[in-house]
């Protein structure tokens, strides 16, 4: 265990800790990851050669163009796209017309299709996130209050709970396993049902015979579902 990975691991625990509106701890994991390659991706590792051979080949995804859009650096932004469009450019040479009438374009089609998969930010962020769930399970079986921290978090989100859990399955016995388990369960149904009260109440506020029940803590009720189904990922 890498100890890169242990302090961020340790800070978004602590940080999380029985807090509900910080939500899923790899969560906030992952955003932190996410600002750090955008900066430096429009910052210092822009003009380095191992980067640009990368993003020329892998790209972007379409959220982290807009993410990188919006961020204020569009020179740096427009190099990278400079060098990534030259390289894209030579790579196709046949022609789409050429491969719908059944001709020419096959490079063409599978340069594009290649490049409809990757994104350097998405790669990026996720050889160092698979390192931080791998973190958290070992820090759970070695460092002494961690267990604590992994049964006071506010909840996880659906994704993050699987990839840990899976992980733990893999890593550790079956005792220390069960055990784990049980940790890192105790938050999550908790909020899961609370949720689903939540979601319900949300749902007989739009009948009129509860028009004058209070909403309790149902308004960002839908919100909130979505954050734990599919994880809050990216910064506005």
């Amino acid at each position: 265990m890498e100890q890169i990975y242990a302090i961020p691991v340790n800070e978004a625990f602590r940080e999380c800790k029985g807090k509900i509106e910080c939500g899923c701890p790899f969560c906030s994991i992952h955003r932190k990851l996410e600002e750090n390659e955008l900066d430096l991706i429009l910052g210092a590792s822009m003009m380095e050669p191992d980067t640009r051979i990368k993003t020329n080949k892998e790209g972007f995804c379409r959220k982290h163009y807009d993410m990188m859009f919006v961020r204020k650096n569009r020179l740096g932004m427009a190099l990278t796209l400079e060098s990534h469009l030259d390289e894209l450019r030579e790579d196709m040479k046949d022609t789409l017309a050429g491969k719908i009438a059944g001709k020419k374009g096959d490079r063409a089609v599978k340069r594009i299709k290649a490049l409809e998969d990757t994104c350097y930010v998405c790669k990026r962020i996720e050889y160092h996130f698979e390192h931080m769930i791998e973190t958290a399970v070992l820090l759970w079986e070695s460092q002494e209050d961690f267990p604590s921290l992994v049964k006071e978090q506010p909840y996880y989100c659906l994704p993050h709970y699987r990839r840990m859990v899976e992980y733990a399955s893999n890593r550790l016995s079956k005792k220390k396993y069960a055990e784990f388990e049980e940790h890192c369960s105790a938050p999550q149904y908790k909020y899961f049902d609370k949720l689903r009260e939540d979601v319900s109440w949300f749902c007989k506020k739009y009948d009129y015979r509860y028009d004058e029940e209070p909403w309790y803590d149902s308004k960002d009720a839908v919100e909130r579902a979505i954050k734990f189904l599919r994880s809050d990922l990216h910064n506005d």
